[in-house]
């Protein structure tokens, strides 16, 4: 019996050494390296190994760190209050208000056709439509809305938050579309026949029954808009920017202690969040 065990363990790690493998050496190497970078010192010519802790004192001691979380904090709040609204609410159509499985799966496809091509063309798409002659402020100028081209259309954080929205809503869809779709039908005729009105469902029955598919489309949506930065460079025109545009110019000036020290900070943080935010949702039913 013993040895059945033993042997049934054996076949158990021989089963999983290669994705540990495949983990070990495409995130935990990769991580652990630029851990040992961020404390290395880099000058105008060179970079020297050394432990030292000047990349950190001087990310925490700058005045633009905190300004540059802050944007990142804010881009990644907004959009994701934006997805949030907009994904339940055509997820909440699609599992509830259309019959035919048929027509669900066709809607839904729809709502992908725009992510079948590049997140850049379909960013900088925005810069004509939201321009100061674009095709927004044309329409408005004609419909005598404004007298004049509107400016914080584009080039501001209004435009990188809408093509944040635009290029992430797929991600909160997803989730919360599977999530509706294992709903028993027979909970909410039950609510209904309690006499509970199509507001109390909503938030009595299906809210809570989403929360796992809600905190999975989170987690995606936080996690990418807090780690874009080409978004942010071209939709702000240069004149905002978050953690990943400063690790992009570190890397740039080759500067890589101080953005791999800049990437941990990012890294924790995320991970900070997001372990917040699983103390109050289990998604491992949706796993």
């Amino acid at each position: 019996m013993n040895k059945l065990r033993e042997n049934s363990a054996l076949t158990g790690w021989l089963m999983v050494s290669p994705l540990a493998f495949v983990l070990l050496f495409f995130l935990v190497l990769p991580i652990f390296l630029i851990v040992v970078v961020s404390f290395w010192r880099a000058t105008e010519f060179s970079i020297i190994p050394a432990f030292e802790w000047d990349n950190y004192a001087f990310l925490f001691g700058s005045p633009v760190t905190y300004t540059v979380f802050f944007n990142t904090f804010k881009y990644a709040f907004v959009t994701w209050v934006c997805t949030l609204l907009i994904g339940f609410t055509v997820a909440y159509y699609l599992a509830f208000h259309i019959r035919s499985l048929t027509w669900q799966i066709a809607l839904f496809l729809l709502c992908t056709i725009p992510f079948w091509t590049s997140n850049i063309i379909r960013m900088i798409s925005w810069i004509p439509f939201l321009g100061r002659n674009g095709i927004a402020n044309s329409t408005l100028i004609s419909w005598g809305v404004i007298d004049e081209p509107v400016e914080w259309l584009l080039f501001s954080d209004f435009a990188v938050i809408l093509a944040f929205v635009h290029l992430y809503t797929l991600f909160m869809v997803v989730p919360i579309f599977n999530t509706m779709m294992r709903i028993d039908k027979s909970l909410i005729e039950a609510a209904r026949d309690a006499g509970a009105n199509g507001a109390q469902i909503l938030w009595n029955v299906i809210i809570p029954l989403t929360k796992p598919g809600i905190m999975i489309g989170t987690i995606f949506v936080v996690t990418l808009v807090m780690g874009d930065f080409i978004t942010v460079r071209f939709m702000s025109g240069s004149q905002s920017a978050n953690v990943g545009r400063l690790i992009s110019n570190d890397i740039a000036l080759l500067q890589y202690p101080s953005a791999s020290a800049t990437a941990i900070i990012l890294l924790l943080t995320v991970l900070l969040v997001i372990g917040t935010m699983l103390r109050f949702v289990d998604i491992r039913k949706e796993l």
